[in-house]
């Protein structure tokens, strides 16, 4: 087991109800494992948020959502966002 720091962003802070958590996930855990975890946890509303999010990994884009999470990882959740 592992912890991953998950990070919210923007509507995705407003849909967890929180800025930050940590989540334990099982060793070798992907970044769909940590998407899956983490929607379970905070319900469709986030679910929905993240069908069009993106992600930064230690704060570099993952578009791979087999990429393994190193334990001590922090992982960003970035819905679209609006301006510039």
């Amino acid at each position: 087991m592992g912890l991953v720091t998950v990070r919210y962003f923007a509507g995705a802070r407003a849909a967890a109800g929180v800025h930050e958590e940590k989540v334990e996930l099982p060793t070798d855990a992907t970044v769909q494992d940590a998407l899956t975890a983490i929607a379970t946890l905070h319900g469709d509303v986030l679910g929905r948020v993240m069908l069009s999010a993106s992600f930064l990994l230690d704060g570099v884009a993952v578009r791979d959502r087999a990429a393994r999470l190193p334990e001590g990882t922090a992982l960003d959740v970035l819905p679209p966002f609006a301006g510039g």
